[in-house]
């Protein structure tokens, strides 16, 4: 077991991860208004489009990233209506003085939404490559074992860092008023807006 390039997976995953974006957002608002387990099932979607990029960028699937890099139109047009929709949503949504109960079907959603708007962001692959290439990674050299525990360190590595948001911020939710969760809704939906029209802007350019 190479532990080196697992670890280096570790550093691709959670460095990827944690600079903030629509999921940031959207991990942050859903543990304030639905609890930890939530915001932790929106972060592993995430960690799990994260991985399968990996896995084109780590076993050298040129085809599905030639194909993904090609349909950035739509894809990235679609990603950019979903987070228009979620931010509507989220505006228009009232802070609940408790977190939801965790149902079944409500965990899927978080995180299944959130899987579904990663990988809307094709030039992530691109992201992967180049982060895969500066750490020494792009070439496995047709190992696919090694290549295996590359995509694991980076899934583990993304998830870590979910883990940590969702836990930090289900902390403080427990001392936060009303009026300071509603007014968190509004400014998450007010980010979640324009990162959708940011990004349906540069599907068209």
């Amino acid at each position: 077991m190479d532990l080196g390039l697992f670890l280096r997976g570790l550093i691709i995953g959670f460095s990827i991860a944690a600079p903030v974006g629509p999921i940031g957002i959207l991990c942050i608002r859903r543990t304030l208004a639905e609890g930890r387990a939530s915001g932790f099932l929106s972060g592993l979607g995430a960690a799990t489009a994260d991985a399968l990029y990996g896995c084109v960028a780590g076993f050298g699937l040129t085809v599905i990233s030639g194909f993904l890099v090609d349909q950035r139109f739509w894809i990235q047009l679609i990603g950019g209506i979903f987070l228009l929709v979620l931010g509507v949503k989220t505006l228009r949504s009232a802070p609940g003085e408790q977190a939801a109960a965790a149902s079944g079907t409500g965990l899927a959603a978080s995180y299944a939404s959130t899987l579904l708007l990663t990988l809307t962001n094709p030039m992530t692959i691109l992201s992967f490559a180049a982060i895969f290439a500066a750490l020494g990674v792009a070439e496995t050299g047709g190992d696919l074992s090694a290549a295996a525990l590359l995509v694991l360190g980076v899934f583990i590595g993304s998830a870590a860092w979910w883990l940590l948001l969702s836990g930090g911020v289900g902390l403080l939710r427990e001392k936060l008023s009303a009026g300071v969760l509603r007014w968190t809704n509004r400014l998450s939906g007010a980010i979640l807006l324009v990162f959708g029209i940011v990004a349906v802007w540069q599907s068209a350019g």
